[in-house]
């Protein structure tokens, strides 16, 4: 039997925003600003954040272009949280697993964003490589996230 591993990444913006706002906002518009400049994504289809959901990217990396598809697995809207989560059902060569739960938690009067994720790639040494690049991926959401929704 074979024990599958996975890197996790947790990182947390608060807003100014009530949980259903920023439910509202999590649309085709601030997934377009929340693509950091390197690699060039292109959209290639964006259904939304409801469970059966798909997100298809293009990614750029000049010399060649790699698919990313993700379907939204669940999703569930409440009062003091509401969350989607997406799962890759097609990826890029470097990552093997990917499942992303976007979690909007209320905290006294504002909103806490959570970005959780649980990655692999295709060995463990790679995992320890790509984990400050996925990292530093998901840092670069905090300032448009608090730009888009108040800090």
């Amino acid at each position: 039997m074979r024990i599958y591993y996975r890197m996790r990444i947790t990182i947390s913006t608060p807003v100014k925003q009530s949980v259903e706002q920023v439910w509202e906002g999590f649309d085709e518009k601030l997934f377009l600003q929340l693509s950091p400049p390197f690699p060039p994504v292109r959209l290639l289809r964006f259904d939304g954040c409801r469970q059966g959901d798909i997100v298809r990217i293009e990614l750029n990396f000049f010399l060649f272009h790699q698919v990313w598809e993700s379907t939204i697995i669940d999703h569930a809207i409440g009062p003091d949280e509401s969350y989607f989560i997406d799962e890759a059902s097609q990826l890029p060569f470097f990552l093997k697993y990917w499942h992303h739960r976007h979690r909007i938690v209320k905290q006294g009067d504002d909103t806490v964003i959570i970005d959780d994720i649980h990655f692999r790639t295709p060995t463990r040494i790679t995992d320890f490589l790509f984990y400050p690049i996925l990292y530093g991926q998901f840092l670069y959401r905090k300032p448009i996230y608090r730009k888009v929704f108040g800090c």
